[in-house]
């Protein structure tokens, strides 16, 4: 016989363990997953590894980093006074502005001339802020961002807020994000050894091998 108080007990278990349950689906599922890197789009890896060895200074992550920096890698960007994806100002791109792709003309809004052309300007400033004092990748992208006549001005990094955050985001943030996400990149794509297929020589005697075999000493 079951009584009253057995059915409660019995009732209050059963509470318990679906409560329990329910925590453990609801802790499995509100479990915060790993943050999404950045990543290369795939129409313009090609022309941001070019780029990268072009320069022995720049390599592909700060290539990226500096372009997700700049534009968010959107070749229409616009902030008013720079433009395309590698956000060059109209006086700059005069000067630096290279066709990338062989059509002819370089177009700051074309990524495959914008992006050849900012490892280009890259490489040239690190060559102009070599002599200064401190990090010569912090200075040469200070530069880009402010130009290399306040980098010289100031012997460094010009007190300027935009630049300070612009060479703090690229280097602290997003160059080790980058960098993680070729790391990925690079073994999810690299080639896999092909697997050796034993052939009926690799096991056999030679024919030569038989016929000194036969012969005897």
């Amino acid at each position: 016989m079951v009584t009253r108080r057995s059915r409660t007990t019995a009732t209050l278990v059963g509470t318990a363990l679906v409560l329990a349950a329910g925590i453990l689906v609801v802790r499995h599922f509100t479990t915060p997953s790993e943050p999404e890197l950045p990543t290369i789009p795939a129409a313009e890896r090609p022309v941001v590894e070019a780029a990268a060895r072009a320069c022995p200074k720049v390599n592909v992550p700060l290539l990226a980093a500096q372009i997700h920096a700049e534009s968010g890698w959107r070749p229409d960007a616009d902030s008013g006074h720079a433009q395309g994806i590698s956000q060059f100002t109209p006086e700059t791109w005069a000067e630096w502005g290279r066709d990338g792709d062989g059509d002819g003309k370089a177009d700051v809004w074309e990524p495959k001339d914008a992006i050849p052309s900012q490892a280009r300007y890259m490489c040239h400033l690190y060559g102009m802020v070599k002599s200064l004092p401190g990090n010569p990748t912090k200075l040469a992208l200070a530069a880009y961002n402010a130009g290399p006549t306040a980098v010289l001005e100031a012997r460094g990094i010009p007190k300027i807020a935009e630049t300070r955050e612009y060479v703090d985001r690229i280097l602290n943030t997003l160059l080790p994000q980058y960098r993680e996400s070729e790391e990925k990149y690079a073994a999810k794509h690299s080639p896999r050894p092909s697997a050796r297929v034993s052939r009926p020589s690799d096991s056999a005697p030679s024919g030569a091998a038989l016929k000194s075999a036969d012969s005897g000493p």
